[in-house]
């Protein structure tokens, strides 16, 4: 028979190991038990950020805590992703990367200030987003296989833009000049709406953009949709023929991502929980609606089919990356 003594001691103990543990199973089905921070690299007002508010709001009342998102844009995503590994480790810091961070950036950086595959976990894709070709409305060129036959009629004369070096339109476009043996000048813009402005005055011949980055240009119709660069064409752009269609390589594809991190250390559980309430807040029929004004589309991947395509765009950057002896570093 246990001795008051002993009882009192072993509870004593059980107490000291419950306060050590904080992640133990009662806590982790309580989770969040206090505000959670939502860390992104991208300013306010773009679509990535309107994302990351629209799943706040949404997972602030599922937990019934506080959901506040935190801007940190410039300098390639660092400031974000310093303040992330910075913050706290208990899951109440998220962090949102796209897939020039995770796919892109290992090849552009000799030297990076994270670890790709160590400093991070995946809970759940946010989204995905394909481009169009975009030209203005005036322009000469009626399809991808124009633009083809002017740029090798014309090397190195044809030129087209984007908001930095390493983003997913810049990587794209080297990925086209790769794909048809072209050869054509990057212009780079400070950010997205002066770079479509561009676009529609016609002070530079093509860009990629999406819905959500050159929509607003589209139905001011002032650029016009020239390819999608998806397998497909889009359900909501059925008219825009996919850029095998409109003359140009028949596999072309061009895509954009977020997706929300958590720390590699955090307890299975505490994981499994934030993705399966962000899959639900994916899933919500008022959070899908706002989710399609900005153009982006469905990401539904398990972690496996995660890893697989990130293999697969870490492997399509890298080569481009490589073949143009582009560096950042």
């Amino acid at each position: 028979m246990t001795s008051p003594i002993r009882r009192g001691l072993l509870a004593l103990a059980g107490t000291a190991l419950a306060a050590a543990l904080p992640f133990g199973t009662a806590a982790q089905g309580a989770y969040p038990t206090k505000p959670v921070r939502i860390i992104t690299p991208f300013p306010v007002g773009g679509g990535p950020d309107g994302v990351a508010r629209l799943a706040a709001d949404k997972l602030s009342r599922l937990w019934g805590q506080p959901v506040t998102v935190d801007n940190r844009p410039g300098g390639n995503g660092f400031i974000a992703i310093d303040a992330w590994k910075r913050g706290a480790k208990d899951g109440t810091d998220l962090l949102i990367l796209d897939n020039v961070h995770l796919a892109a950036y290992p090849t552009l950086f000799k030297k990076l200030p994270y670890d790709p595959v160590k400093d991070f976990t995946i809970a759940q894709p946010l989204f995905k987003t394909h481009f169009f070709f975009t030209v203005p409305t005036n322009s000469k060129y009626k399809s991808v296989g124009d633009i083809i036959a002017d740029a090798k009629a014309h090397p190195g004369k044809l030129n087209y833009g984007s908001w930095s070096v390493g983003n997913p339109v810049h990587l794209g476009s080297e990925l086209f000049e790769s794909m048809t043996g072209t050869q054509m000048e990057h212009v780079i813009f400070k950010e997205t709406t002066q770079l479509y402005t561009s676009v529609a005055t016609g002070e530079i011949d093509f860009a990629l953009g999406s819905a959500g980055t050159a929509g607003p240009m589209y139905r001011a119709g002032k650029l016009r949709l020239l390819a999608f660069t998806a397998p497909q064409r889009s359900p909501d752009f059925p008219d825009i023929p996919t850029v095998g269609e409109s003359g140009g390589p028949k596999d072309f594809e061009v895509t954009g991502w977020n997706v929300v991190a958590v720390p590699p250390g955090l307890p299975a559980a505490v994981t499994d929980k934030i993705r399966k309430d962000l899959v639900e807040v994916l899933k919500d029929k008022d959070f899908a609606e706002k989710f399609k004004t900005f153009g982006y589309e469905p990401f539904p991947a398990t972690p496996q089919q995660f890893q697989a395509t990130l293999k697969t765009e870490t492997q399509r950057f890298g080569d481009v990356i490589r073949k143009a002896d582009i560096s950042l570093d």
